[in-house]
């Protein structure tokens, strides 16, 4: 296989068909016939709910990362409020987060009863900065809440030595990062715990679903007493001390996991495969700042593929090319919408201004359509109508 073709998957002729039609999704998952057919096999089986395959996909995505504890939840924004919950954090305390993002997996704070406190990011990986972390301390801080934004691993090295020097706890934001790596280790192993997303647009996609992973038993026991009551447990007396949320995953959608799982190497490589096809592209396009690796990142494998307009653009630019592009039958989209400019966060106190490497990176951040099913030929095309939508705005060359 060359680097720029990529072999077709039993699965592919349909989503060929498909893109016949012309539309260009923004992610497409690498469903083969080995998903199908655990899932077909599942159907077919007594038990679809929550059971021995959700227990296996743990115990296999504990051993892809080598951590002790993996426990499956619905989401990635309930996987840190179960966390949140397990550790005991809540009302009166203060959680620091990044408010640049593509998930919104920071809810979970507020949810959980703790004061979201932004720190800003660096403007090249839109990584958090340790120094912006570490002023935002205060005395009713218990956690730091650090993302691996669209892949692109995290400073943990430094992170790490921040959160100890405060005796706070370091958890991983891993929802857009899976297979990523930062000084020859996977992104996942950085954390007291980390949370990992399955839905769409990861690399690892069942449709809905989280993994939250820990070496500390204490900390699994907690997030599987918030997740459910087992059928086993339900005249537990301990176990009925904690009203659960009932936010476990199904056999169903752990059957396309464990599937991925298998075959996330295999995945990973068509899409590195894919990101070589746009970088080739891209490179005629002057204006804009490709996807950044910082200098002790080891792998990322991107969310979707991201690029930085250049800073004579305005946010109104950078939505116009979207439209553009959406007329054009492709799909894309604003990265981040900054949380600390959400209504919910306005009403804590947050206001434009506040943190402006987000707000400069967020305005100018456009994601393009970035999965396996892509040809050449398409990636051609929605580079080539990108670059004829910034002629259309009027913007400049400027990067910086």
């Amino acid at each position: 296989m060359s680097g720029t073709e990529l072999a077709e998957h039993p699965c592919d002729s349909a989503h060929n068909a498909e893109n016949n039609a012309s539309f260009i999704p923004l992610s497409d998952p690498d469903i083969t016939v080995a998903e199908l057919s655990a899932v077909e096999t599942l159907l077919c089986s007594s038990q679809i709910s929550s059971g021995r395959i959700t227990e296996a996909f743990e115990q296999a995505f504990a051993v892809y990362l080598g951590r002790k504890h993996a426990v499956a939840v619905s989401s990635g924004t309930i996987g840190l409020l179960l966390a949140l919950k397990a550790l005991g954090i809540g009302a009166g305390h203060e959680v620091i987060a990044s408010p640049y993002a593509f998930r919104e997996t920071a809810h979970a704070i507020s949810l959980a009863g703790a004061r979201v406190v932004f720190a800003d990011v660096d403007y090249w990986s839109g990584t958090l900065v340790p120094a912006k972390v570490e002023e935002s301390i205060t005395a009713r801080t218990r956690a730091i809440v650090a993302g691996n934004p669209n892949g692109h691993p995290a400073p943990w090295a430094e992170l790490r030595t921040v959160a100890q020097r405060h005796r706070l706890l370091l958890l991983e934001d891993s929802t857009e990062a899976i297979g990523s790596s930062y000084k020859g280790e996977l992104v996942g192993r950085f954390g007291d715990l980390a949370v990992f997303d399955f839905a769409q647009p990861v690399a690892l996609s069942c449709g809905e679903g989280a993994m939250v992973v820990t070496d500390d038993m204490d900390i699994a026991l907690g997030l599987r007493r918030h997740r459910a009551h087992r059928l086993d447990e339900r005249f537990s007396v301990v176990v009925a001390s904690t009203a659960p949320y009932q936010a476990g995953i199904s056999d169903l959608t752990a059957a396309l996991g464990l599937t991925q799982l298998k075959r996330l190497n295999e995945i990973l490589e068509r899409r590195r495969l894919i990101e070589q096809l746009y970088n080739a592209h891209i490179q005629s396009f002057e204006g804009i700042k490709p996807p950044y690796v910082g200098p002790a990142v080891t792998d990322v494998n991107w969310m979707l593929y991201l690029v930085q307009l250049g800073t004579r653009f305005s946010r109104s630019g950078r939505d116009a090319i979207i439209d553009d592009l959406r007329a054009a039958q492709i799909q894309s989209a604003a990265y981040s919408q900054p949380l600390h400019l959400q209504r919910h966060y306005f009403d804590l106190g947050y206001r434009r201004g506040d943190f402006l490497v987000t707000e400069k990176v967020a305005d100018r951040a456009l994601a393009l359509p970035f999965h396996t099913h892509l040809t050449n030929k398409q990636i051609a095309f929605i580079v080539e109508t990108m670059k004829d939508a910034s002629i259309n705005v009027g913007a400049g060359a400027a990067i910086y």
